[in-house]
């Protein structure tokens, strides 16, 4: 059985409270809850974590790049587009990775045009909302 990790990040906790006319009204519980369950159906298992701070995502990827996962899900949050330390981890990892977005950052303002992970991720997904992540899942289920 695959395991991949699911990773979000700051201010990713407050889905369903933040800004629902933009990252809709879906709690990041609802999104992990509907990801796993997939996952079993897709023959992987899904290990979900958030944290609002850069270096507990860090140590997260690492721990999961040595504990034999095969895939990352990554939603960087605000760190899309500052975080050349996340990327560097994502790179290290060796794990195939999906990032997501649940907005369009193309549509949206200027400085979140520019994602510092896009460049090294096997696939992007944005603007499909909570459904993007379960996208993911099915493309790491068959290629990581």
């Amino acid at each position: 059985m695959k395991k991949i990790g699911l990773l979000n990040g700051p201010n990713l906790d407050r889905l369903g409270k933040r800004e629902p006319e933009v990252y809709g009204t879906v709690t990041l519980d609802q999104i992990e809850d509907k990801v796993k369950a997939k996952a079993a159906s897709c023959d992987c298992e899904v290990e979900a974590f958030q944290s609002n701070h850069e270096g507990a995502l860090i140590d997260k990827i690492h721990e999961w790049a040595d504990g034999g996962f095969g895939g990352l899900i990554v939603n960087p949050g605000g760190l899309t587009h500052t975080s050349v330390a996340l990327r560097d981890a994502i790179v290290a990892s060796g794990l195939k990775t999906v990032e997501v977005h649940l907005s369009n950052i193309h549509a949206r303002e200027d400085f979140r045009h520019r994602s510092l992970v896009s460049g090294i991720v096997a696939a992007i997904v944005a603007g499909m909302g909570h459904h993007g992540y379960v996208s993911a899942l099915r493309y790491l289920s068959e290629k990581a």
